[in-house]
């Protein structure tokens, strides 16, 4: 399928670009301090599996959790399906079915406030569900014929949503007000630019790939968006539109993925490092000093992350074994880990 390779070109080109700007590391169970100092004494975190996804060629990417209800959703990016996992079980089940609604990819994942799924297929743009009645509401796509990679999103107190697009260096954003027209319309729609950083990151390849895992503030001040290829995070505030590069200490976002922010603390994944990490933001959100990170073997590609009941719940991807980024054959059944002591 024409469409199918484009996608996989287009991670592989994204891993590439992110794999060359650092050589993996390849320590096991290394814990850092907050200033960055390496490997400390004390307890490991341990990395475990503590949901099995139910596809042998998962390789998943995203995932969401609905506050409401504590449900899960994690997102397949080799076919577009979408898994759920309820509370009290391990095993997911499919919840939308590979293929489902012409979507290819199911990379970014939210749940908004009123009960509606957010799936990024990366090659076309969002889709958004009705949780309740299992229903596609409205669909909006990429727009012009440029070369795209729709990654993650957020969904700020608003409740307007935040696209990255790390081909473009582009912000999307999706109004409430413009959500419903789309919805009482035809249901398709298409995504609106918000915010252009291409001409404020560090320095890349004219064809790489930046902008990635998004996060909003909860009172509605500000986003945060990590460039994975400059290892810089970035503020945008919601009411003047200011962009401004955050001051990190004791660390950097380098190969950073998906992230979650709760209470003042930011989490990211890390893919190719196989690393989480752990940040304490400034109350205003213009700088962030780095607490822990882990870094295993265990994490298998994290691709994203999302914080659960005093829990780091990470995405392991497998991208490398026999995904989208190279051979091999991966250790089934793909998984959600926890990961304990971050």
């Amino acid at each position: 399928m024409p469409r199918l390779r484009r996608r996989l070109t287009a991670l592989a080109a994204l891993t590439l670009t992110l794999t060359t700007a650092v050589p993996a590391t390849a320590t096991s169970g290394a814990v850092a301090d907050a200033a960055g100092h390496g490997p400390r004494s004390g307890p490991h975190p341990r990395v475990h599996a503590v949901h099995d996804l139910p596809d042998d060629r998962a390789y998943p990417e995203g995932i969401a959790e609905d506050r409401r209800t504590g449900d899960l959703y994690v997102g397949s990016y080799a076919s577009g399906a979408v898994y759920r996992i309820t509370p009290g079980h391990r095993a997911a089940k499919v919840f939308l079915p590979a293929g489902a609604d012409g979507r290819h990819t199911a990379n970014g994942l939210k749940v908004d406030r009123a009960g509606r799924l957010w799936v990024i297929d990366s090659t076309a743009g969002v889709a958004v569900y009705d949780l309740r009645r299992h229903l596609l509401l409205a669909r909006f796509a990429v727009p012009g014929d440029a070369r795209t990679f729709v990654n993650d999103l957020a969904i700020a107190p608003d409740g307007s949503a935040y696209l990255t697009d790390s081909a473009r260096a582009v912000i999307y954003r999706v109004t409430p007000d413009r959500l419903a027209r789309v919805t009482a319309g035809t249901g398709r729609g298409t995504l609106t630019r918000y915010a252009d950083l291409s001409g404020v990151l560090s320095p890349h390849a004219p064809d790489g790939y930046t902008l990635n895992g998004i996060v909003a503030d909860p009172a509605g001040r500000f986003l945060l968006v990590v460039d994975s290829n400059g290892g810089d995070l970035y503020r945008i505030g919601l009411s003047s539109g200011a962009i401004r590069r955050l001051a990190l200490h004791g660390g950097s976002m380098l190969l950073a993925d998906g992230l979650d922010l709760r209470h003042g603390t930011l989490w990211a994944a890390h893919n190719t490092r196989n690393t989480v990490s752990r940040w304490r933001l400034l109350a205003d959100g213009t700088a962030a000093r780095m607490e822990r990170q882990v870094t295993d073997a265990a994490l298998q590609v994290p691709t994203t992350l999302v914080r659960q009941h005093g829990r780091t719940l990470v995405v392991r991807s497998q991208f490398d074994k026999g995904g989208p980024m190279g051979p091999g054959t991966p250790q089934t059944p793909f998984s959600v880990a926890a990961v304990d002591g971050i």
